[in-house]
């Protein structure tokens, strides 16, 4: 059965696999003081143009965002995201159960609105019973987002602004910034995010590794003790060398972004087809993550030949459904895809 049920079903772009073999019976120190993360640590300093920033390597995202944001924020704080953002829907109250309320506001083709939530603070600080509330210390966001939408520069400005005024952080969610970064729609380059973000992740699970997240402070601003408070949550590796290998290699040669552009193209050619097999779309999506309306009885016919993601429900005959493409997904994918189409019209 073919799948384009995530970015992550298969295991490891070749050239990790490669040099995780290569390295593995050399003995290295624990908890990411080997070298191969300090190796990595710099060949990222030097892509983000950050020669000053603090990067510290974790292995998945709900457990990045969970720990990076419970370090960030106080005990009477929130984090504000898009009513649509992952730490919102899809990561099972993993903030909460940190401590900290996640404030939603409207959302946008996924994205948050910086005039909203300019508007959201400033409605925050002028009510007089304001010590009496969850205080917004944070604003969250992805790139690409969870519908796959991109921000564009001048978004990510405006954010950046308003955050800055209001001295909460930025915090930019990059589980697919590999996809985000190479979208020939983008604007956005990755010394762009590291200028304008207070703290952001450059995600390798979904992005060719076998898993693992690079958290990146970029003006060395990373909280005070914070591998202790890493380890406090259980997230810090014993094993750190097998997350530097792979940001080690990911960040030699440009790969990072150019094993992304395999899933972008793939992308456009998996758009190619559900727009011929009469497919309506649901949202306008320049990255890997495609979504679209089906019928429920055709929905389950695919389901027998194709993987795909339940998105919701979009009426009581007709449901929105996911297709992700990945650094592995192939021109026969897309044509078994195509196929299984056919069968079902």
């Amino acid at each position: 059965m073919v799948s384009f049920e995530n970015d992550y079903s298969t295991g490891a772009h070749p050239l990790i696999l490669e040099a995780l073999a290569a390295t593995n019976l050399e003995p290295a120190p624990g908890y990411g003081t080997d070298r191969f993360c300090a190796s990595a640590a710099e060949r990222i300093r030097e892509a983000c143009e950050a020669p000053e920033a603090d990067v510290f390597f974790l292995a998945g995202g709900t457990q990045t965002n969970a720990v990076v944001l419970s370090a960030l924020l106080a005990g009477h704080e929130g984090v504000v995201a898009a009513e649509t953002g992952h730490i919102a829907v899809h990561e099972a109250g993993a903030i909460e159960a940190t401590g900290h309320k996640v404030i939603t506001l409207p959302e946008h083709d996924g994205k948050l609105d910086a005039a909203e939530l300019e508007a959201c603070l400033e409605t925050f600080y002028a009510d007089d019973t304001h010590d009496h509330m969850v205080f917004p210390g944070t604003a969250f966001i992805a790139h690409p987002t969870e519908l796959g939408t991109l921000y564009s520069l001048a978004e990510l400005e405006a954010l950046s602004a308003v955050c800055h005024r209001f001295d909460m952080p930025l915090y930019l969610d990059g589980a697919r910034l590999g996809y985000g970064l190479a979208a020939p729609a983008a604007d956005v380059t990755l010394p762009d995010i590291a200028r304008l973000a207070d703290v952001f992740y450059i995600g390798g699970t979904k992005c060719g590794a076998l898993c693992g997240e690079a958290v990146v402070f970029p003006r060395g601003n990373m909280p005070k003790h914070f591998l202790t408070h890493v380890k406090q949550h259980g997230a810090l590796m014993a094993k750190g060398r097998l997350l530097g290998i792979q940001f080690d290699t990911l960040f030699t040669d440009e790969r990072y972004e150019s094993i992304a552009r395999n899933a972008l193209e793939r992308a456009e050619d998996l758009k190619s087809v559900l727009a011929a097999a009469g497919c309506t779309f649901w949202r306008d999506s320049p990255t890997n993550q495609q979504y679209i309306v089906m019928e429920n009885a055709q929905m389950a016919a695919l389901s027998e030949h194709v993987r795909f993601s339940f998105w919701e429900r979009f009426d009581d005959t007709r449901t929105v459904i996911r297709f992700v493409t990945s650094w592995s997904t192939t021109p026969e994918d897309i044509a078994a895809l195509k196929t299984a189409l056919e069968a079902i019209s």
